[in-house]
């Protein structure tokens, strides 16, 4: 999984805490306390993470969290479309390209880049598969 480490800045004018995150410069929110500030902040990353993937620009990856810093971590699931967006645009793979690959139609393959819409990872893996790739899902 992904997990973004969040900075949490005290709004000393407004109250409440600022919560930006270093990779991901889109997503900033406020909450009136840590706690609300990061539950809004789940919600600004998934939502600047459809910007990325409306522009077709690769997702950054998360930096290493410092000792006792926060994190937002994304779901198997989001995490697995991230990896098949990026490998698309590293590898210059059109959906049209991959639809090919995998014998189906560009809007299949746009579902599987389509944040909003539900998908099995199962079918994500058989889209890297299809690039040359094996998605790992791991424990640890």
């Amino acid at each position: 999984m992904f997990n973004y480490p969040v900075t949490l800045t005290h709004d000393e004018a407004d109250g409440g805490f600022v919560v930006t995150f270093a990779d991901i410069p889109e997503a900033i929110c406020q909450g009136e306390t840590v706690a609300e500030a990061m539950v809004v902040a789940r919600a600004a990353l998934e939502t600047a993470l459809d910007f990325y993937f409306d522009d077709k620009r690769a997702v950054p990856a998360p930096s290493k969290a410092a000792a006792g810093q926060a994190v937002i971590g994304l779901s198997a699931s989001l995490s697995a479309k991230v990896l098949l967006l990026n490998e698309m645009i590293y590898q210059n793979i059109r959906p049209a390209e991959l639809a090919r690959r995998l014998g189906t139609r560009p809007q299949d393959v746009n579902r599987l880049t389509n944040l909003r819409h539900t998908t099995r990872i199962d079918s994500i893996a058989t889209a890297l598969e299809a690039m040359g790739k094996h998605l790992e899902i791991r424990v640890v």
